[in-house]
């Protein structure tokens, strides 16, 4: 279980834009990423280094995106002007967290632009709706072609800001303590009125960089 990457809704200004402007305080070139048929979505991505990665995604006008609970979620975050909409766990078999959340997980899928198939299964977006301060949990079918291997990266990914408790999100992980789980992440925590991933920090050449 690691943290695979970070979902940033696009703002008013269109997902091409917010891409760049994200690219360009952390040193990285934006690459397309393709759509989400199942969930009327579509994305951009920004490398990083160790397996992980920013997601830029924005929400289409589709049928799918009413019905599909990631579609809702980027839709109600990019109407609230846009900013970070969640922080992504990849596991190797949901099983677990099937489990404990008592439903299945959801395929998801895409083409990107160079060719490639994406598949992997998806889960827990419900509890990022009604709980903004929660991950949701993925499985890749294959890590041969994950989206953080697209462009080497020097960019670290190496704090979450988040608004809500380190207990509940220990709750949602399955996880009594964290002891050594993503130990080169730093993970701080404050309670506001509406829990959220507030921000996220990332390493680069050039020094830290908070968004």
């Amino acid at each position: 279980m690691r943290i695979d990457h970070v979902s940033y809704a696009a703002s008013p200004e269109g997902l091409q834009a917010t891409a760049q402007d994200l690219g360009d305080k952390l040193g990285i070139t934006p690459r397309d990423g393709g759509v989400h048929p199942r969930f009327g979505t579509r994305n951009v991505i920004l490398p990083l280094a160790s397996d992980r990665y920013l997601e830029v995604v924005e929400v289409l006008d589709h049928p799918a995106s009413d019905k599909a609970p990631f579609g809702q979620a980027v839709r109600a975050r990019s109407e609230l002007g846009g900013g970070w909409m969640a922080w992504v766990i990849a596991v190797d078999d949901l099983g677990d967290v099937e489990g404990r959340l008592g439903r299945r997980a959801v395929d998801g899928q895409r083409h990107t632009p160079e060719g490639v198939e994406l598949h992997w299964r998806q889960i827990g977006i419900r509890g990022l709706i009604a709980d903004p301060q929660l991950p949701f949990f993925v499985q890749w079918s294959t890590m041969d072609h994950h989206p953080s291997r697209l462009d080497e990266s020097a960019v670290e990914l190496t704090g979450l800001h988040i608004s809500g408790e380190p207990a509940r999100i220990r709750d949602w992980l399955g996880i009594a303590e964290r002891g050594d789980w993503e130990r080169e992440v730093d993970f701080t925590f404050e309670q506001h009125d509406v829990a959220a991933l507030e921000s996220v920090t990332f390493e680069s050449p050039t020094g830290p960089v908070t968004i």
